[in-house]
């Protein structure tokens, strides 16, 4: 069995990325992945503005802390004033733009203003209040690298220069099936030894937040002709097919004779739990037209979750070129006890608790889909550890895996 980072690192060097490029409004580009990097054609700010709504004044003319200034204008957001004369101060709000001769701005909590006078209760340095031409943001400057995943902060950033549309990567296209003839979808009725089909809308919504475009293919009957029909369908026109189920080794699991029927399985048993048996290959396209991806999760729901984190994931990240897909993992204390060790490498479902430690879900089974609701995380603990309570663990949040 392969470790879990010699698992990774084989499925992102066999990634051949996504070349399609779509040139998308920035309003619509959030989760897609640029592919050029992107510069700034102006400063920001553009201007020297102000921070805070009061008087522009020259620092020269308030040394005393009771300064009296006639106001010589009033200088709105947008305006563009005119230049300031020694002995006066401008009425200025937040965002505007500093007039010439002026070199600092008080706050108005510091000025009173009588009539068309004002008294500045204050000793202002030069610069104070004031941000500067190109503070943020120079001209020609690179604001985002290709390879980036876009997010809120990343739109807003693009649209400060001005940038109405970014060149991105196609949406993935993928396409998912669920092998098993005792699935059965929420709605009907629950036949003796049926179960619901989670993992449809489990991974479903895994790939719903990685922007992909997905092709359903439902539920397949658990023969070899079906699984092998399916995989050709579902090759013809997607980069990846994702498949719950059916890669183990009993008489009704076909989906390695079907991938190997159709192609190639380059990868098969993972040193993991839970999720042991993980397939990759490639399933050809008709015609001799390439191959498409393809990676088989196992069918407990808590194993499909969890491989789908540490594999599927980075996996599609990368086929749009996103170069940084590892998640952020912080080290935290157990406070818990997990006497005995496993040989392989274990994804413990844990809680962050009042005291700032982790507890643990009682039950780790692979069946028990609720300790993935109550938990905020995976504790990623090496083959051969046991742990605790006061150990260190690296802990790996959802919210760095779920998106």
């Amino acid at each position: 069995m392969l470790s879990v980072a010699d698992a990774l690192d084989f499925l992102l060097d066999a990634i051949r990325p996504i070349k399609d490029v779509e040139t998308v409004s920035t309003l619509e580009s959030n989760g897609r992945v640029l592919v050029a990097a992107q510069t700034s054609r102006l400063n920001v700010p553009p201007m020297d503005n102000t921070q805070m709504d009061g008087y522009a004044v020259r620092a020269a003319d308030c040394t005393n802390g009771a300064a009296q200034l006639k106001v010589s204008q009033r200088i709105p957001a947008g305006y563009v004033p005119d230049a300031l004369e020694p002995g006066t101060a401008a009425r200025i709000f937040t965002g505007a733009m500093i007039p010439h001769g002026a070199d600092a701005v008080v706050m108005q909590e510091m000025c009173e203003a009588d009539g068309d006078s004002v008294t500045i209760r204050h000793v202002p340095q030069v610069g104070e209040w004031i941000r500067r031409t190109g503070e943020d943001i120079q001209t020609d400057s690179v604001i985002l690298a290709a390879g980036t995943r876009l997010r809120a902060q990343e739109l807003g950033l693009a649209a400060s220069v001005g940038l109405a549309a970014l060149p991105v990567v196609r949406r993935p296209r993928v396409a998912v099936f669920f092998t098993g003839d005792e699935l059965a979808m929420p709605g009907e009725p629950l036949k003796p030894g049926a179960i619901y089909n989670s993992n449809r809308f489990l991974l479903r919504g895994l790939l719903e937040n990685l922007g992909c475009v997905i092709s359903d293919f439902g539920i397949v009957p658990d023969s070899l002709a079906a699984t092998r029909d399916t995989l050709r369908r579902a090759a013809a026109d997607n980069d990846l097919i994702i498949t719950s189920g059916g890669v183990s080794v009993g008489e009704e699991d076909h989906i390695k004779p079907a991938v190997e029927a159709e192609g190639r399985l380059n990868m098969w048993q993972i040193a993991v739990k839970p999720g042991k048996p993980l397939a990759f290959g490639e399933i050809n396209r008709s015609g001799g037209d390439g191959a498409a991806f393809f990676l088989g999760l196992p069918g407990n729901p808590v194993s499909s979750f969890v491989t789908f984190l540490l594999f599927v994931r980075p996996f599609i990240l990368r086929l749009q070129g996103v170069n940084d897909v590892a998640p952020t993992a912080f080290a935290m204390r157990a406070d818990f006890s997990w006497p005995k060790a496993d040989r392989r490498n274990e994804f413990l479902r844990a809680k962050i608790n009042a005291d700032g430690g982790l507890d643990l879900f009682a039950n780790q089974s692979s069946a028990v889909l609720t300790s993935t609701v109550w938990g905020d995380g995976l504790i990623d603990n090496p083959p051969g550890c046991t742990i605790v309570p006061g150990d260190m663990v690296r802990f790996v949040p959802f919210n760095q895996l779920l998106h």
